[in-house]
């Protein structure tokens, strides 16, 4: 499930593929988007394999241990933005594994702008480097780039967490011990040559990969010399006499083999060792339970059991706040505390979420937030009652949590509903959203509600009036843009979560992030390892 990737040429087909086996229309719309995003650069692809270079999902597939799932991160980054020329930011992220050991993979797709990084790739290669450290994840380069894409440079080098942040990553990565192996498999230009550089182990293929500061027309603008890109940074200079480099694979698929034989004297991080158990419930079934946006007409306790071990759930203060269930299960083995919407959030709901916060960190058990919330309630009785003191209560002790949490967006994440529920704001160790949330501070219908209202308000106080057509106009033109700003294409496209997943791969999405998130962190040099 995690790890399938076809093109289909015709939209009706496939549409009618998706179909027939028994996807709803939402999960249909995302399979199409993968569809789209994996089509593109047909031509520079076929250029690509001419060269006998592998493709990027191709060179992934080699280096994963085979029957292995590869969790692939923020696959629609950047879509729809930049005229669709760099699908998935041009960089492909995920968690794999390699002898066992889970693994950060970086990997950049040449065929989109020549690997060169706008500011979504950053963000998307910064983004798994957090992943890395904060799971003691080892990291592979898969490393194929131009560098910075130029007409954005304003965009990608100056700021803190801009281009120089990957390279302040990576120092930190090796004072923490944490592996770092880079495979040159194409130019590797300016800035990007650190990358190699400051990897534990670089792999380069003769005859393919180059690494320079200044390529050969920098070098002829800035002093005249004449030098081939092979003689100026190839494999061969790199392996024998710069030092840059410490192996020279012949190919794409030697580089990998020298990689997987690398990983054979990379120690496993110590985990804790937990009882698997596999669940009796047929993971399609999650479908008939995917929520509408911000409404609660199905019991979420229901979808619960989809994804937990036998369905079973131990529930904690079943009988108070009810609009947050909260309780007790398994996935795989792994002991969790699940925080999921049934309603608003209201006083009572807010304290026992802070309440049932507090347990699972001093038992020392894994959170997970299931959001589907429209917000804290609102109203004079409310605010009476201290609904703003309430909801920091469990604010507060989220953001003051020790143990780690992941968070799926199935419906609606709206307002500080989107904090409280383990929104980005608060660092979960993974976010994914399903092909029906939205996300924005409120519905698109109570923004409407809320602007034409003010815009009344407003009017009445300087003694004008809008007649009713435009008050409609403008209500339906607020509709349009909060749905469309709420889409979670638009917010995946911004890496405002790790990537948008198939509801059915749920279980497997979690499992992943609780097995890394077991590793026990390395402990902490002054430095790391530096090229002598």
């Amino acid at each position: 499930m995690l790890q399938e990737y076809h093109i289909m040429t015709n939209i009706d087909v496939k549409l009618k593929f998706y179909q027939d086996n028994g996807f709803p229309q939402e999960v249909c719309e995302y399979k199409l988007k993968l569809d789209e995003i994996s089509g593109l650069n047909r031509d520079k692809k076929s250029s690509h394999k001419n060269k006998g270079k592998l493709l990027v999902h191709e060179r992934i597939d080699l280096l994963v241990d085979e029957q292995s799932p590869f969790l692939e991160l923020s696959q629609l980054a950047a879509y729809n933005q930049y005229d669709n020329n760099f699908p998935s930011a041009g960089i492909i992220t995920g968690i794999g594994y390699i002898h066992g050991r889970e693994t950060i993979i970086i990997a950049n797709d040449a065929t989109t702008k020549g690997g060169t990084y706008v500011k979504e790739t950053i963000k998307k290669h910064l983004r798994a480097q957090e992943i890395a450290l904060e799971n003691n994840l080892a990291c592979v380069y898969l490393v194929d780039s131009g560098g910075i894409f130029l007409p954005e440079q304003a965009n990608v080098f100056p700021d803190k967490e801009d281009f120089g942040r990957i390279f302040y990553n990576q120092a930190r990565l090796s004072a923490q011990n944490i592996p770092q192996i880079s495979i040159v498999m194409g130019s590797c230009t300016a800035g990007g040559a650190y990358i190699p550089a400051m990897s534990d182990e670089t792999i380069i293929v003769k005859n393919q990969g180059t690494i320079f500061l200044g390529g050969p027309p920098l070098v002829k603008a800035a002093t005249g010399e004449e030098v081939s890109a092979e003689e100026l940074g190839g494999g061969e200079m790199h392996t024998s006499q710069s030092g840059v480099a410490d192996h020279l694979a012949d190919d794409d698929h030697h580089a990998i083999e020298i990689c997987r034989n690398i990983f054979k004297y990379i120690p496993i991080p110590k985990k804790s060792d937990y009882l698997k158990i596999k669940s009796n419930s047929s993971s399609n079934d999650i479908y008939n339970e995917i929520p509408i946006p911000g409404k609660y007409d199905k019991d979420v306790r229901k979808l619960i059991q989809h994804i937990v071990d036998d369905g079973l759930i131990d529930e904690f203060k079943v009988n108070y706040g009810n609009t947050l269930v909260t309780c007790f299960a398994q996935i795989n083995g792994y002991k969790i505390g699940i925080l999921a919407n049934n309603g608003i959030l209201f006083s009572e709901s807010a304290q026992k979420g802070a309440h049932f916060i507090q347990l699972c960190n001093q038992r020392n058990i894994p959170m997970v937030f299931l959001q589907n919330i429209t917000g804290f309630m609102v109203g004079k009785d409310y605010e009476k009652m201290g609904i703003a003191k309430d909801g920091a209560k469990m604010v507060n002790a989220l953001a003051n949590s020790k143990v780690p949490f992941f968070t799926i967006i199935i419906g609606g994440s709206y307002g500080a509903g989107n904090y409280a529920m383990g929104g980005r704001a608060f660092s979960p160790r993974l976010l994914f959203s399903w092909p029906s949330a939205s996300i924005s501070v409120m519905g698109p219908q109570q923004a409407a509600d809320v602007l034409t209202t003010i815009k009344k308000d407003q009017e009445v106080k300087k003694g004008q009036s809008t007649s009713k057509e435009k008050l409609a106009e403008m209500r339906q033109n607020i509709i349009n843009n909060f749905s469309k700003e709420a889409s979670p294409y638009y917010a995946t496209s911004r890496l405002w979560d790790d990537g948008i997943i198939d509801p059915a791969d749920t279980r497997t999405v979690l499992t992943i992030g609780l097995s890394m998130a077991q590793n026990e962190l390395n402990s902490k040099g002054d430095y790391g390892v530096f090229r002598m």
